[in-house]
Order: C-alpha cells, then structure tokens, then sequence
C-alpha cells in the first residue's frame, strides 16, 4: 500500500543545510495500523508529509497502491490526495464560519456530485463519529474533542484508503484522547482503513498494530 524507497528530504538555504529524513525505507501493508514515534525535531511530520503528497522528497521513491509517485505538480498530486487520502491534524483545521455539517463537506467539493449527494454522505460520516445531532453547529460552540470528531468525519468522508494523522490527540485530554482511538481503531477493523498516526505518546501507539521510530531523520531498528 506505501512504499518509500531510500527516500531523503534535505532543506537548504544560502548558508545551511538542514537533513531531515536520510535514507527512510518503510513499507505499510494495506489495512495496518501503524504509529510513527520519536523526539521533536526527528523527522516525523516530514514524513507524514511525504507520505500524504504535501511535500516532494530530495531523493528516493515514494510508491502509493503499487504506483510509483513521478510527478509532484498540483494537477497530478491533487486527484490522488482527495480520492486516496484522509488528513486529520492535530489543530483540526476547521473553517471557523462554516457550519460542521458544510466543513465536512468540504473535500467532496472536488468531486463531480449533487449537493444533495454531498450532504447525504457529510452527515453519515457524522453519525459514525457520534455527532449527527450537532451538524448545524459552528466549531466555536464544540468542544474540542468534538472538533477532532469533526476533523475525523472530514478525513474520511470520501472513504479514503489510507488515513494519514499527525497528532490527532496532542491537544486533547485523555479521555477524549481516547475517545479518538477508539474511532480510528474501528475505522480500520471496520472498513479496512490504512492508518499511518504520528503520535508522542506511547500509550496510544500501542494500540497501534506496529511502531516505527525514527531520530535524527533515520530510521531506529
């Protein structure tokens, strides 16, 4: 399902070159549930980011569902990223004037359906994370726990294969924090989800199926 191969990323300036992923290969079965773990700084988000098509590596390959990655041009990385891929965020990322049932809306926008479609499948992915009674809400009067649920209906409102979540419970208390892995742990028995989750807890990895670890930008065995 993912592949990276000897992949890099190297930020450069005039004066400094900052390494952030040397030489990472990793392979993610479809229907994992894996965990990406280590210190600030190490290398994590950047390669969540790869993964998810946000950012193109310095070197190395990148192979989503068996296609080699060639082109990183928004017209070729964009169908993939909304038709493949779900993003939850750590600081949820809600449009603040939208109502919850229009911001989870928002990637179907992209795909050729009626608005009646879009709202049918909005408030379905809203009852699977048990707010279908708050649709009308705005995301000033949820909690902020109800916000990730928010972000989680989002990421997957377009039923994607691969899950992507980068700190979906840092800014959560544990309860809630919980409450969300016990959402992407049924959307991945349930559904058959691949979920990468960048997390620094070590609680919630886990309950994840595997860990990986890096520091320094490499891999740790």
């Amino acid at each position: 399902m993912i592949q990276l191969q000897d992949v890099e990323k190297v930020y450069r300036t005039d004066r400094i070159e900052t390494v952030a992923l040397e030489r990472v290969s990793i392979a993610v079965k479809a229907g994992e549930f894996v965990s990406i773990m280590g210190p600030s700084g190490c290398g994590k988000s950047t390669l969540l980011n790869l993964i998810g098509l946000l950012d193109e590596p310095t070197s190395g390959q990148i192979i989503l569902d068996g296609r080699p990655v060639l082109s990183y041009a928004d017209r070729d990385v964009s169908a993939i990223r909304n038709r493949e891929l779900g993003f939850i965020f750590q600081t949820f990322h809600l449009i603040a004037d939208l109502s919850v049932v229009d911001n989870v809306q928002v990637p179907l926008l992209y795909r050729r359906m009626s608005h009646a479609d879009r709202r049918r499948v909005a408030m379905d992915a809203l009852d699977r994370v048990g707010l279908g009674a708050r649709v009308h809400h705005l995301p000033s009067q949820l909690s902020g726990g109800q916000q990730q649920r928010v972000a989680v209906a989002r990421a997957i409102v377009g039923r994607p294969k691969i899950l992507l979540a980068d700190e979906p419970t840092g800014n959560l208390d544990s309860q809630m924090g919980d409450e969300i892995m016990d959402e992407l742990e049924a959307l991945n028995r349930q559904e058959g989800t691949t979920i990468v989750m960048v997390t620094h807890d070590q609680q919630k990895a886990a309950r994840t199926g595997r860990i990986i670890r890096l520091f320094d930008g490499r891999l740790v065995h």
